[in-house]
């Protein structure tokens, strides 16, 4: 049976080669998005447990104004735990560590797998630090109006205290890799390029 999904497959690719590499790359992503979901929450209490971070405030890069008149930051962690406070210095590393474990195993399955890329790996990793950072700034901006009322929900509204801490965790990280998910892919169809090697061009050019 693998055997003939791996027939399959190697067909498919053939014949719908783009289609394969996205579904590869939606694979590999959600694969990867799954360790972020089990690492982010266990950073997240190893912070707050051992560390006095969570009082630590972590507010920085201010750019305009909060409906309120409050000041906005790009990043907003507030001193304090959710959902009344931002969660503090611990909670911007738990996200910001997660993510960067994650996009490390990322870059590795995506040029190795799904692209198969033999370029460079300096000059791609150069690109793809570029477009992390990119990445991580929109993204923190984007938390800062989400993330709030997503804990405000789960842990006062819905009363589920701890657990509806967890469940927030679960979804404000499912939102970052989404975000990441829709503008890696365009990334890396330039970064993560085939190029033929000699024998390849021989050969293309006899075959003509």
């Amino acid at each position: 049976m693998f055997t003939a999904i791996t027939h399959w497959w190697t067909r498919f690719q053939e014949r719908r080669p783009e289609l394969s590499r996205f579904l590869l790359f939606f694979v590999l992503s959600n694969g990867v998005t799954v360790l972020q979901l089990v690492l982010m929450p266990i950073f997240r209490w190893a912070f707050t447990s051992f560390t006095a971070m969570t009082d630590v405030s972590f507010q920085v890069l201010p750019v305009g104004s909060n409906v309120d008149g409050s000041q906005y930051f790009m990043f907003d962690y507030a001193a304090g735990p959710l959902p009344s406070g931002g969660g503090g210095l611990a909670y911007f590393l738990a996200v910001q560590i997660t993510l960067l474990i994650a996009q490390i195993i990322n870059f590795f399955l995506q040029r190795n797998i799904t692209f198969k890329s033999n370029t460079s790996i300096w000059v791609a990793a150069f690109w793809y630090a570029i477009a992390y950072v990119a990445i991580t700034f929109i993204a923190a901006a984007a938390q800062g109006f989400y993330k709030a009322p997503i804990y405000a929900f789960f842990m006062d509204t819905a009363g589920w205290g701890a657990t509806g801490s967890v469940v927030a965790d679960v979804i404000t990280m499912i939102i970052n890799s989404a975000i990441s998910f829709w503008v890696f892919y365009p990334i890396f169809k330039v970064i993560f390029r085939q190029v033929p090697v000699t024998g390849e061009i021989v050969e293309q050019k006899g075959e003509k």
